[in-house]
Protein backbone atom coordinates (compact mmCIF):
# COMPACT_ATOMS: atom_id res chain seq x y z
CA UNK A 1 0.00 0.00 0.00
CA UNK A 2 1.36 3.42 -1.01
CA UNK A 3 0.99 6.42 1.26
CA UNK A 4 -0.48 9.51 -0.42
CA UNK A 5 1.76 12.45 -1.24
CA UNK A 6 1.61 15.27 1.32
CA UNK A 7 -0.76 18.04 0.25
CA UNK A 8 1.12 21.13 1.50
CA UNK A 9 -0.67 24.43 2.13
CA UNK A 10 0.49 27.64 3.79
CA UNK A 11 -0.80 28.19 7.30
CA UNK A 12 -3.46 30.88 7.64
CA UNK A 13 -1.44 32.20 10.60
CA UNK A 14 1.70 32.78 8.54
CA UNK A 15 2.98 36.35 8.46
CA UNK A 16 1.38 38.67 5.91
CA UNK A 17 4.79 39.72 4.59
CA UNK A 18 5.89 36.07 4.17
CA UNK A 19 8.72 36.36 6.69
CA UNK A 20 7.36 33.79 9.15
CA UNK A 21 5.60 31.16 7.07
CA UNK A 22 4.96 27.51 7.67
CA UNK A 23 3.32 24.91 5.48
CA UNK A 24 1.10 22.13 6.78
CA UNK A 25 0.17 18.79 5.20
CA UNK A 26 -2.83 17.32 6.99
CA UNK A 27 -4.03 14.79 4.44
CA UNK A 28 -2.02 11.90 5.91
CA UNK A 29 -2.41 9.72 9.04
CA UNK A 30 -0.03 12.24 10.67
CA UNK A 31 0.30 16.03 10.32
CA UNK A 32 3.51 17.43 8.82
CA UNK A 33 4.76 20.99 9.37
CA UNK A 34 7.72 22.64 7.62
CA UNK A 35 9.35 26.02 7.04
CA UNK A 36 8.10 27.47 3.75
CA UNK A 37 11.46 28.99 2.85
CA UNK A 38 13.76 26.16 3.93
CA UNK A 39 12.45 22.66 3.24
CA UNK A 40 15.93 21.24 3.93
CA UNK A 41 15.37 21.81 7.66
CA UNK A 42 12.98 18.87 7.63
CA UNK A 43 9.50 18.45 9.01
CA UNK A 44 7.80 18.37 12.37
CA UNK A 45 5.45 15.40 12.70
CA UNK A 46 2.40 15.36 14.97
CA UNK A 47 -0.64 13.19 15.50
CA UNK A 48 -3.90 14.76 14.32
CA UNK A 49 -5.05 15.03 17.95
CA UNK A 50 -1.86 16.79 19.06
CA UNK A 51 -2.05 19.17 16.09
CA UNK A 52 -5.70 19.98 16.85
CA UNK A 53 -4.81 20.72 20.49
CA UNK A 54 -1.89 22.92 19.43
CA UNK A 55 -3.92 24.94 16.92
CA UNK A 56 -6.79 25.36 19.42
CA UNK A 57 -4.30 26.68 21.98
CA UNK A 58 -2.74 29.01 19.39
CA UNK A 59 -6.14 30.41 18.40
CA UNK A 60 -7.05 31.03 22.04
CA UNK A 61 -3.72 32.68 22.91
CA UNK A 62 -3.01 34.59 19.69
CA UNK A 63 -1.73 38.11 20.23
Amino acid sequence: MTEPTPNWHKSTYSGADNDACIEVADNLPRVLVRDTKDHAKGELTATPGAWAAFTAFARTHAA
